[in-house]
């Protein structure tokens, strides 16, 4: 059974009465979840990288759609199998509710805001907005998502965001912070950080490496917790949006090993060598000092024994050696002797293989979710049994480390990084030509106009939160306006696809003869 919601949880923002061609539901979740379907933004994320693009290459691999419907049907799935669990229908009750559309509608929309080329052009995008446009609180994919539904995407009946439900909206908020100012004290700042709170590698001063919220959406942030006020701790996920930040991580577990096994990269010699030696190793390798360890990471067993540590360091309250070890045998036997003993060559059987692996896998993590009543700042109050909790970490280490570390990825990454770069680059110089600014495209256009609105009102009513590299908060039109044609301009670049994103910089450094392609009709 469903929990009871409170009231205001179903308000909207806007109080607008009118409705979309989307708006066929009865239910005002089911109303949400229809509305971000109908998103462009959504369909958008077809062309967007998940971790290598397919651009090109005929590679079946996951993009950003279908990685967001893994998860919405994952979260659904753990929502619907809480919710009917009638020892917890009292501590959901309490800690705000849990809906299994309010889940689906978020886990739809949680990616909407990545950006062309995955994690590596959200880095890149947060470091150019950061240190060239000024902008104090840089580029994040979840804050993008969040402003994307709340402010951006105009299919809603105001015109303005989609007009989403608070609890939906509460539910995207899987670091429910800003990036500096909100909540205060700031997450940041406990002696035991949540994840995503801490500052990032290039150091202090530069507030939480994750947050949900720009400045310029803050008053949707805090209008979205509003609700939750004494349910959950300010820093806290809602119950639905630990349960999407779960799925989240269930469904990364998963599709990305399906998808390099598939194209060939997932080896299984070096899987099983890296798993096997440190199963028989262990004990042996738990005994060498960190130089040790840092000095022999290339060979097999190293690499795992440094993820042991890590997790001890970061999540001792979840870490068990035990388990540990347990997650390891049991990747062994079902990914390098199973899906892995066999390469994947298009047969119904290799087929057949991939899917029963996938299958298997997800059914025994969303069946070991449950609740905790009042859990670690590091955990949301949604979590994996622990033998369950531990297999991810490791499914996770095969991916990063068999797939992410290669110097072919990192190769193919450096030049979209370079694309991303010269792409901004280029958009900032045509925004700030005063000849050519009534020729620029119109949604860019339009969202210079929106950005200058915005920080005009906060350089007004609350100029601190404007402070970016320069340690000082802007003053006068000039600045301001400064800060909002690069704002427009990260959100331009993040609305576009791969291959609209490659496009758009080729006609403006003039490498090709075609006048109408996809560039100009942006």
């Amino acid at each position: 059974m469903e929990s009871e919601q409170p009231d205001s949880r179903s308000g909207r923002r806007s109080g607008a009465v009118g409705v979309s061609t989307a708006d066929l539901a009865s239910s005002p979740y089911r109303v949400d979840r229809d509305r971000v379907a109908s998103s462009p933004f959504f369909a958008r994320l077809g062309g967007v990288t998940q971790v290598v693009s397919s651009t090109g290459s005929g590679l079946l691999v996951h993009n950003r759609l279908t990685h967001s419907l893994k998860v919405a049907q994952a979260a659904r799935a753990i929502a619907e199998r809480l919710c009917s669990r009638p020892e917890l229908v009292g501590v959901l009750e309490k800690l705000g509710g849990c809906d299994p559309d309010v889940v689906e509608a978020a886990s739809l929309a949680h990616d909407l805001g990545h950006p062309p080329f995955g994690h590596l052009g959200e880095q890149v995008l947060d470091r150019i907005a950061r240190h060239r446009l000024g902008l104090a609180d840089g580029f994040e994919g979840n804050a993008q998502s969040f402003r994307i539904i709340t402010t951006t995407d105009v299919r809603g009946p105001a015109a303005l965001g989609l007009d989403l439900t608070v609890a939906v909206r509460a539910a995207m908020l899987k670091y429910p912070w800003t990036r500096l100012s909100h909540p205060d004290p700031h997450p940041r700042e406990m002696a035991a950080p949540p994840r995503g709170a801490s500052e990032p590698s290039d150091g202090p001063g530069t507030g939480a490496a994750k947050f949900s919220a720009y400045v310029t959406e803050f008053e949707d942030l805090v209008q979205a917790r509003a609700p939750y006020e004494g349910r959950v701790e300010s820093w806290q996920q809602t119950v639905e949006a630990s349960v999407m930040d779960t799925a989240d991580d269930i469904a990364y577990a998963i599709h990305d090993l399906e998808d390099f096994h598939r194209v060939g990269v997932l080896q299984h010699a070096t899987v099983a060598a890296e798993l096997g030696t440190w199963l028989s190793e262990g004990l042996d390798l738990a005994g060498l000092s960190r130089a040790e360890l840092a000095a022999q990471q290339r060979r097999p067993g190293r690499s795992l024994e440094s993820l042991r540590r890590r997790l001890h360091a970061k999540d001792s309250w979840a870490v068990n050696d035990d388990a540990f070890a347990a997650a390891v045998l049991k990747v062994r036997s079902e990914l390098v002797d199973g899906l892995l003993a066999v390469p994947f060559d298009g047969s119904v059987e290799a087929e057949q293989a991939v899917a029963g692996f996938s299958a298997k896998w997800t059914r025994r993590l969303v069946d070991a979710v449950g609740v905790l009543e009042e859990p670690t700042t590091r955990s949301g109050h949604v979590v994996l049994a622990t033998a369950q909790w531990h297999e991810v970490q490791v499914l996770k280490f095969v991916h990063r480390r068999f797939v992410l570390l290669r110097p072919d990825l990192a190769l193919h990454q450096r030049g979209q990084a370079r694309l991303i770069t010269a792409l901004v680059e280029a958009l900032e110089q045509w925004v700030t030509d005063r000849h050519e600014s009534d020729r620029l495209p119109r949604r860019l256009h339009d969202l210079v106009e929106l950005a200058e609105t915005e920080y005009a009102l906060l350089a007004r009513t609350d100029p601190r939160v404007l402070v970016g590299a320069t340690g000082e908060a802007p003053t006068g039109k000039d600045a301001v306006r400064g800060l909002a044609r690069g704002r427009a301009v990260v959100d331009f670049v993040a609305s576009l696809t791969d291959n609209q994103a490659a496009a758009l910089l080729d006609a403006l450094s003039g490498r090709t003869g075609q006048l109408w392609t996809d560039a100009f009709v942006l």
